[in-house]
């Protein structure tokens, strides 16, 4: 246990909120390292299977809620988040535009986990020089509760979609974390301003992923099968994706709160290669090399060549019959794997059945 007499953790809590905002955070908050009440949510959500494929949200449960076994003596979680709102070139109205491919907003740019996670480092050295025996940085990269933590610390509250919203920045905005030894003094929780009645992430979101208030069932969601699914995305799914070939914003598109957002002035968040403009035949025309170029430093690299493929294969049966689009996926054919393969078939069939379909009117 620190010996920092309490005037010393106080400034240095000061501190930590001052370089946060010189390293380009918007805000940052402290909570101790409670969890628990968002821990016994995650296993409900767990029980309930809504996880899917993602074993490893299972796997690491206990972890999530005993921060102090993930790095020992924990005692306090100081939240940061990071605005990434690009500017308006990038807008709803490409879900309209079922030739163009959409990818989610926060792909768009530079990955984050290594931008913000090096940032994190240097204010967690920082504490360490001023005491902290035990001091780790965190984006993304361990079973972290980051909105839990982050709405305890008065970052905002989580929202009927789950996402953590700000009501001065909405929820376009990445969350970082450092566990730390030191005790210092906690923030209060945001006003409880919330969702009120409002109902418009449950009413737009494409799959009926949020399946109530607070509940998202993963195996639904877009964001899910287009980059943690490694397998068949699910066929009566496929038509209600749309051109969404990377994530899902719908349910931030519509939040009211959203309104309030200010575009990001991190460069390294602009969008790169014009993936806010590109049409789904020149991406899914990439090779094997170009994808591996042009996703170099993104967090598009994850979800690896193959199923990029698979979930343009998925919005090209989605878009209007083309003759080009037809040869474009002929020619892929047999060239990468059998999931691919499956998907391109079906987008093949989709392309060529001349029958009216519901989600093309």
């Amino acid at each position: 246990m620190s010996t920092i007499p309490q005037t010393d953790l106080s400034r240095l809590a000061s501190d930590i909120k001052r370089w946060g905002a010189e390293l380009g955070f918007q805000q940052v908050g402290i909570t101790d390292a409670d969890i628990s009440q968002h821990a016994d949510k995650l296993k409900q959500w767990l029980a309930k299977g809504f996880h899917g494929d993602m074993a490893y949200m299972a796997e690491r449960e206990g972890l999530r809620n005993k921060p102090d076994e993930l790095v020992p003596d924990t005692v306090r979680v100081i939240s940061f988040r990071m605005d990434y709102f690009p500017d308006e070139q990038h807008t709803a109205e490409r879900l309209q535009q079922p030739e163009q491919a959409y990818v989610s907003r926060y792909a768009l740019g530079r990955d984050y986990h290594k931008l913000i996670r090096k940032r994190l480092a240097t204010i967690a050295e920082r504490l360490r020089e001023a005491g902290g025996e035990h001091c780790r940085a965190f984006v993304d990269s361990a079973p972290v509760l980051e909105r839990g933590f982050a709405e305890k610390a008065g970052l905002g509250w989580i929202g009927k979609n789950s996402m953590l919203i700000n009501p001065k920045a909405g929820s376009w905005f990445f969350l970082g974390e450092i566990y730390t030894d030191l005790p210092l003094p906690t923030d209060p929780p945001q006003e409880s301003l919330h969702c009120g009645s409002c109902t418009a992430c449950l009413d737009d979101c494409p799959t009926g992923a949020i399946v109530a208030p607070f509940q998202v069932d993963a195996r639904r969601c877009i964001s899910y099968l287009t980059i943690e699914l490694h397998g068949s995305i699910p066929e009566e799914l496929r038509p209600l994706m749309g051109n969404r070939i990377f994530g899902c914003d719908d349910c931030q598109l519509v939040c009211p709160w959203n309104k309030f957002a200010e575009p990001t002035t991190e460069v390294d968040f602009s969008p790169r290669h014009k993936l806010d403009q590109a049409d789904l035949l020149s991406l899914f025309a990439w090779t094997e090399a170009e994808f591996d170029r042009n996703t170099q430093g993104s967090a598009i690299r994850r979800v690896g060549y193959a199923r990029w493929l698979r979930n343009i294969a998925v919005a090209l049966g989605n878009a209007p019959p083309n003759q080009d689009t037809i040869k474009a996926l002929e020619e892929k054919l047999g060239t990468v794997d059998a999931v691919v393969d499956e998907h391109i078939r079906w987008a093949l069939q989709r392309q060529k059945d001349e029958s009216p379909r519901p989600d093309r009117q």
